[in-house]
């Protein structure tokens, strides 16, 4: 027998259903309006990275080149990232949305941007990607792709519900980074551990989010073939053989994961101290820290024999080069470029635009090579936890981390996840522990009132 605790007389009402807007008959044509916007938009980010790539290289090869250099001299990253700094220093100053979301603050989870702020998003982004800045391009795809997507529902439906037009966004998001990372599926893990999303409310953004993710990237791959410049995704090629994990290599699982949360603590702590002086000067401190970018380049350039490139951009397509000639390297060197590498990186997320993803694998990659040098680490284990563990430091993402470090190394990535694992846990714990609890906003007056002593 079934007691009830509703009263006698009052009539029963069933819970509601977490799963209504799914069965209702508008969401199918939102999933219509997803696919359908997810051609275009992908279309954008893939056109928007080739032009990244094409600046890269008329700013560091050709340009130099064109002046009558043999080459390109090692000084020449100081003059150009100081007019780096000069562009995106006006750009965030004068045009509406200050470039988008700031990098040293974390991964990029706020809303879809209005339609006349992605003019400035996107020429921010350009700029500091094309021209050297040690960011990615997976935050300012997020927001351009998203913006976009919202931009273009509005003009197919003008009345649309701000719950729909969220999940548009979403979409839109899901469909510019569908590709970048190697695998639809590691963009989606991005964007829903960053976004916090969970429960029915999961289920009803993730599938207009992977249908637009899945049509973006049959778009990447068209498109790719069809111009000849590839996909631009993440992949790595002719991996190392990984050996069995043993009690050596999960010590140097806690090893790495110590040593991670300490280096991406201090420069996440570094850009946030750095970035709230930039900003009272804006202008001529964002040129003084591109040129500080630069001369980290020179330095590592003349200390090392290799191109200061190496310090400069995002590091995706480094990382393929790095592994295969990691015997190549000194240890001295690998060493100097990460201490290189690190002061670039704060200072481009103290001032200028982009993501944190791929300098963040880039930076671990290097510091796991280099301690696989000694006793009891092999090549492989080294580079996947470090890029896990440095992932996890910057981003605060541990799923998306251990995903990063594993799928992008095939099956040597699944011999190797328990220790991408325990070092992805270990660097998470402790630099959250590293980091300042953040302040209570203050507490809002009463009836609209002002906050004062009584």
């Amino acid at each position: 027998m079934r007691v009830s605790a509703t009263p006698a007389g009052v009539p029963e009402t069933a819970p509601p259903d977490p799963f209504a807007p799914v069965r209702a008959h508008g969401y199918v044509g939102l999933l219509v309006m997803t696919a359908v916007l997810g051609v275009p938009i992908s279309a954008a980010a893939f056109g928007f990275l080739a032009l990244v790539s094409r600046l890269e290289s008329l700013t560091y090869t050709d340009l130099p080149e064109a002046l009558g250099f043999d080459g390109t001299p090692s000084w020449w990253p100081v003059p150009l990232l100081a007019v780096a700094g000069l562009l995106v220093g006006l750009i965030i100053r004068h045009l509406p949305g200050e470039g988008g979301h700031k990098p040293a603050e974390g991964v990029a989870s706020t809303g879809a941007p209005s339609a006349v702020e992605l003019p400035g998003i996107a020429l921010a982004a350009l700029v500091s990607l094309g021209m050297g800045v040690v960011l990615g391009p997976e935050a300012p795809l997020i927001t351009l792709g998203g913006g976009l997507a919202v931009f273009g529902a509005r003009l197919v439906k003008r009345d649309i519900e701000p719950k729909a037009s969220g999940v548009v966004g979403a979409a839109g998001s899901f469909a510019a980074i569908s590709a970048l990372l190697g695998s639809p599926l590691l963009g989606a893990f991005l964007l829903m551990e960053a976004s916090g999303l969970g429960g029915p409310m999961l289920g009803v953004v993730l599938v207009p989010g992977l249908l637009a993710a899945g049509v973006g990237s049959l778009v990447f791959i068209g498109l790719g073939s069809w111009t000849g410049l590839g996909t631009y995704s993440l992949t790595l090629d002719n991996v190392p053989h990984a050996d069995l994990p043993d009690a050596a290599s999960f010590g140097w699982a806690l090893v790495i994961g110590l040593a991670a949360a300490f280096l991406g603590t201090g420069i996440r702590r570094g850009a946030l101290y750095a970035q709230a002086r930039i900003e009272r000067r804006r202008v001529p401190a964002t040129v003084m820290m591109g040129a500080f970018v630069g001369l980290a380049a020179l330095v590592y350039a003349e200390g090392s024999g290799y191109d200061g490139s190496q310090v400069l951009y995002s590091g995706q397509h480094g990382l393929e080069p790095l592994l295969a000639h990691s015997a190549g390297y000194s240890a001295g060197a690998l060493v100097l470029l990460i201490v290189c590498k690190s002061v670039a990186y704060c200072a481009s997320l103290s001032s200028f635009r982009g993501g944190l993803v791929f300098p963040s694998m880039f930076m671990g990659a290097v510091g796991g090579i280099a301690l696989s040098r000694l006793p009891g680490l092999d090549l492989t284990s080294g580079f996947a936890m470090g890029i896990g563990a440095m992932c996890v430091a910057m981003l605060k993402l541990p799923m998306t981390s251990v995903l990063l470090a594993t799928l992008l190394l095939g099956s040597p990535g699944l011999t190797v996840m328990p220790l991408v694992i325990v070092a992805v846990v270990v660097s998470y714990v402790v630099s959250l522990r590293l980091t300042p609890v953040p302040a209570a906003p203050a507490a809002a007056p009463p009836f609209g009132g002002q906050a004062g002593p009584s």
